[in-house]
């Protein structure tokens, strides 16, 4: 990753992974893709590679991750899907033209238009969100238990019982602000 931003932050669920590029967002707000590169880079790391981002793609890519976002929630806590969230991820979906291909390993690739169409990768993007958001894929959409995070999450755990979006992060952080309450509240004699 380029020196000067935050980590990015992964999942094995392409569309809440990419809602995870604004993290923190009930606390104070980490923006994972502020630049044009940067959205570049994550897409590559989902194997979406493109040549190229403009800064009217960067803003079309975090329309569509809030809609995602926004989607997904009401759809955790079983609330109606917003309307205009759902017109930007169907929109987004219906303007990508990438196709899936099966490499010889047996693996699932992307082939994009072209090198630099961002909109082809929002596309795969948008799809996977309406596969998840429409309870087509095995697994149940939850909201992160972390009061500062609260992301959409898709939980594919045997339970369905995960509480934070992330273990490493906001789960480690929860456990680690228990334990310390738990000391100020029976703090140990001096010996």
């Amino acid at each position: 990753m380029r020196a000067g931003f935050p980590d990015f932050r992964l999942g094995n669920v392409l569309a809440t992974s990419f809602t995870g590029t604004l993290s923190e967002r009930q606390g104070d707000p980490v923006e994972r893709i502020p630049t044009p590169q940067r959205l570049i880079d994550w897409l590559a790391v989902y194997g979406l590679a493109v040549d190229s981002c403009t800064p009217a793609q960067l803003d079309r890519a975090r329309e569509l991750r809030e809609a995602i976002h926004a989607a997904a929630t009401a759809a955790a806590i079983q609330d109606p899907l917003p309307a205009a969230a759902v017109h930007v991820i169907n929109d987004c979906s219906a303007q990508g033209r990438a196709a899936a291909v099966l490499t010889p390993e047996g693996e699932r690739r992307w082939r994009l238009s072209s090198a630099s169409r961002v909109e082809d990768a929002l596309g795969v993007i948008a799809a996977d969100a309406i596969s998840i958001i429409a309870g087509e894929r095995d697994g149940k959409l939850a909201l992160c238990a972390s009061p500062t995070c609260q992301a959409a999450f898709f939980d594919t755990s045997q339970s369905r019982t995960r509480k934070w979006c992330d273990m490493n992060t906001c789960g480690n952080r929860q456990k680690k602000a228990r334990f310390n309450a738990n000391r100020r509240k029976n703090p140990r004699p001096a010996r």
